[in-house]
């Protein structure tokens, strides 16, 4: 069973950049589909970004293509988010998730990710 811990969080202004890590301890860190998601105040948690195990694909919601990049670190057993260009609407709680799955496509559904990390506070200010 792995264990995610996220940091990096914080407040930043409009049009800044942050990297969120997370690191996973407990398992095989290079046979987990991982994923970045969000929520905000009162609304669901979202898919943002994800990679996948084989060919290290990726994936971005649409509001964050082009600002955000996702990478793995198997060796260090991290997953990052790059986050540039920020806007206010990336307020959020941010979360990484993992999936215990062989795949090359990445995977989007909140509810196939088995294990999740405590989240960190991402607060864009105008």
């Amino acid at each position: 069973q792995v264990q995610l811990v996220e940091s990096g969080g914080g407040l930043v202004q409009a049009g800044g950049s942050l990297r969120l890590s997370c690191a996973a301890s407990g398992g095989t860190f290079s046979r987990y589909a991982m994923g970045w998601f969000r929520q905000a105040p009162g609304k669901d948690r979202e898919f943002v970004a994800g990679i996948s195990t084989i060919g290290g694909s990726t994936y971005y919601t649409d509001s964050v293509k082009g600002r955000f990049t996702i990478s793995r670190d198997n060796a260090k057993n991290t997953l990052y988010l790059q986050m540039n260009s920020m806007k206010p609407e990336d307020t959020a709680v941010y979360y990484c998730a993992a999936c215990l799955r062989q795949t090359i496509a990445v995977i989007t559904a909140l509810q196939a990710y088995e294990y999740w990390g405590q989240g960190t506070q991402v607060t864009v200010s105008s």
